[in-house]
């Protein structure tokens, strides 16, 4: 598969007494045949990674509403907290993979965006670096709009995924509020929103299938307290997991719909999620997905 690369360095962890490999944040983009496009997407790799080393955990992380897969790091601050929790030991180093997505919600609407994560992200993240290709391994998160997608992706993909981390996620049960995005972007519904759309891509009309399947994920659940709406539907789906037996943790700290707000939650999240990670085996890059 063509790859095109971008040369500018995101972000670098900027430490005095660096050590030998530190972390670093790297932008890329490949042809995505789903989507027909060029598809762009941010990484971390952690401090000692090295291309032809063992492959590690990773994580795929989904931002919010019309925004950038930067801002995980800009505004959410990420390399410092997974460059942190590497350091004491209180996570195991991890790739972190943080696609466009635009204002998709993360399903096969205004593109095929959900089929592009499976079929073209996946596979080229697994080619090109050392990373884990089995569930123990994988985990997948998101922020608002990106909470809808990764707790669709947990739902229906739990064979795939060990974790997964929901931070105001934005997956009312019922409908959108009025002011939700999710009413507007030509995604749940062309001309207006529908919602039997709605309902029909959101998480309750997994629900079953998820739970006759023998996977069950962890999940991180966690909001501002001044959010109401999605506070309310964070505790509900926290509530939800918790009486089916499935294991499940709920934050509610001060503020709103904020990254402010993501930013303090997104260290407790980390550690959380990656509480899933199975001792690695020695799987080397040459290993092939299965």
């Amino acid at each position: 598969m063509r790859r095109f690369f971008h040369s500018a360095l995101v972000l670098f962890a900027v430490i005095a007494a660096a050590p030998a490999f530190a972390s670093t944040v790297t932008s890329h983009n490949f042809h995505s045949d789903a989507l027909g496009r060029d598809w762009n997407f941010t990484i971390y790799l952690p401090t000692g990674y090295r291309a032809d080393g063992p492959r590690q955990p990773v994580l795929y992380l989904l931002h919010g509403n019309n925004g950038d897969a930067n801002d995980w790091v800009t505004q959410g601050h990420l390399q410092t907290a997974a460059d942190a929790l590497i350091e004491h030991k209180d996570m195991p180093p991890v790739v972190i993979v943080m696609p466009q997505g635009g204002t998709d919600w993360y399903v096969d609407r205004k593109e095929k965006m959900e089929t592009a994560f499976f079929d073209d992200l996946l596979p080229e993240i697994e080619t090109h670096y050392a990373v884990a290709t089995q569930r123990g391994g994988r985990m997948i998160g998101g922020v608002s709009m990106g909470g809808f997608g990764a707790l669709r992706y947990a739902l229906t993909r739990p064979e795939l995924f060990c974790g997964a981390l929901l931070l105001s996620p934005a997956i009312y049960s019922n409908e959108p509020p009025r002011a939700s995005s999710a009413r507007r972007v030509g995604v749940f519904g062309d001309r207006q929103f529908d919602p039997h759309l709605w309902h029909e891509l959101n998480y309750p009309a997994q629900w079953d299938r998820y739970m006759s399947r023998p996977y069950r994920l962890p999940i991180f659940i966690a909001s501002g307290d001044d959010d109401l709406d999605i506070q309310a539907e964070a505790s509900l789906l926290y509530t939800h997991l918790r009486l089916a037996g499935n294991p499940a943790a709920l934050r509610i700290i001060d503020g709103g719909h904020t990254w402010d707000v993501w930013s303090a939650l997104l260290p407790t999240a980390l550690k959380y999620t990656l509480g899933c990670v199975k001792p690695p085996a020695t799987e080397h890059p040459s290993n092939q997905r299965p």
